[in-house]
């Protein structure tokens, strides 16, 4: 029997196909999704891995059997499906593996408004209803609904709306000719970039844009350096003023300045942060909230407090940046990993938003990329480092002695142990499915960044 608790995530379903899951299963899914969230219609989407179609399809069938109308939308990224949900007002499901390799596949689920599902908002609930449809043997039998006549399967278009909402957001009709390097690692910013960025006075030069789920070039996770390297080659090649790398799905973006350098994720929050604090306050918005996850530089609230915002800090995972951005009606949030939110785009993530924010504040003015973001990027950063551990909970139990009651220290356990003294912090922090700790470390000096660092993973690794 299929252990659908390695299948299920905290915030999606991931795994292997055929291995661990099947259009039969996708199916039961499907009805699960309709049955849980009580939809009368769902919007379905799917990206650019070979298994991806069939999978979807047979969701939709799934979903249409239990009552709801389903409107496939078919290939797309992420935030577009986000956008359908949100523009439609309608539950979602977008078939997706992200940045996994190709073998696997998997679903992101929402509500109407493109609202989260996770195991604590229905995921679980999916879970257990799909169990008790499974057989020992594997076997899925979905009970038909009395007197529930099933829905119909329509197709819509929705990459064209996608586009002209995000550039409803971003006024880029006055900036300067800019040269950009994309690298869509044969993903699905491939797939809207060229839509999004039509018209506009851009210069691209194209990397990987054709739709490939093998990713014959590299893995679509530019959070791995090694997958920025083609990128960071270009730009420097053809002179260009900035690079953008999409993961898989085209969620998340990363930026990289006009010397091949990476630009942090955190930089990017701060940049993105001072321009929606800027518009929220043109709009009347007396102190516009800004969420952050507890990783991120501390240069954000930083930033944000400069220009009038309010910093809320949160948990690592998009399920606590939504649910508090829906708290806080905040403006924008971001995380360390380059996910970034808006409350104009349902409070979901959009990682061509944050491109197009970073392409608006370069454009409208003459220095480079380097130049601008310099002013946000004012700590020296470890990057996240996982260490392999037998005891988590014992060895930041240690870690914690080691600092617990020195002078000018404060310790919280938001998530993980944050340790912070006045020019420096590090986050050591549990991974939910493997043995690792997870360590940030953020000082205003390198050496003493350095110093942090190797302290924390000599107890750590010890």
């Amino acid at each position: 029997m299929r252990d659908l608790k390695q299948l299920v995530k905290a915030y999606d379903v991931r795994g292997v196909v055929p291995d661990q899951w099947d259009e039969g299963l996708s199916r039961a899914f499907g009805a699960a999704f309709v049955r849980v969230v009580g939809a009368a219609a769902v919007v379905v989407g799917h990206d650019m891995r070979p298994s991806s179609p069939s999978l979807s399809r047979a969701f939709a069938e799934g979903a249409a059997a239990s009552g709801a109308d389903v409107v496939e939308i078919g290939l797309c990224s992420t935030d577009q499906l986000y956008y359908a949900s949100g523009s439609m007002d309608l539950p979602g499901a977008m078939f997706t593996a992200s940045h996994n390799p190709a073998q696997y596949n998997g679903i992101k689920l929402c509500r109407a408004g493109a609202a989260p599902v996770g195991q604590d908002t229905g995921l679980s609930e999916i879970r257990e209803l799909v169990e008790s449809w499974t057989a020992a043997d594997g076997t899925v039998t979905v009970p038909p609904l009395e007197g529930v006549k099933p829905g119909s399967l329509s197709q819509a278009e929705t990459l064209r709306g996608y586009a002209d909402h995000l550039l409803g957001l971003v006024d880029l009709t006055g900036i300067r000719p800019l040269k950009v390097v994309v690298d869509a690692g044969n993903g699905m910013g491939g797939h809207t970039v060229p839509t999004v960025f039509e018209g506009l006075p851009l210069e691209v030069d194209a990397l990987y844009f054709e739709l490939d789920g093998t990713f014959p070039n590299h893995e679509a996770n530019p959070l791995d350096p090694a997958n920025l390297v083609d990128l960071q080659a270009r730009v420097r090649e053809v002179g260009a003023d900035l690079g953008l790398a999409f993961d898989g799905d085209a969620d998340r973006c990363f930026v990289v300045d006009e010397r091949g350098e990476p630009v942090s994720p955190s930089a990017i929050t701060a940049l993105v942060a001072a321009r929606e604090i800027a518009r929220a306050r043109a709009a009347g918005e007396a102190e516009p909230t800004v969420i952050h996850n507890l990783i991120t530089s501390w240069t954000v609230p930083e930033v944000v407090r400069e220009l009038g915002g309010k910093p809320v800090r949160t948990r690592v995972g998009h399920s606590f940046i939504k649910q508090e951005m829906a708290t806080t009606d905040a403006v924008f949030g971001g995380e360390h990993s380059a996910h970034y939110y808006f409350r104009d785009f349902w409070r979901a993530d959009t990682g061509m938003l944050a491109a197009l924010h970073v392409l608006a504040a370069l454009g409208g003015q003459h220095g480079t990329l380097s130049a601008l973001t310099a002013e946000y990027d004012r700590y020296a950063a470890s990057g996240e480092i996982n260490s392999t551990v037998t005891d988590q909970t014992a060895k930041v139990a240690e870690v914690r002695a080691a600092y617990e009651g020195q002078a000018g220290v404060t310790l919280d356990t938001l998530d993980g142990l944050t340790v912070a003294g006045p020019d420096w912090w590090f986050n050591l922090r549990a991974s939910n499915t493997e043995p690792l700790l997870r360590l940030n470390v953020e000082a205003k000096d390198p050496a003493r960044m350095a110093e942090l660092r190797d302290s924390v993973l000599a107890t750590v690794r010890a």
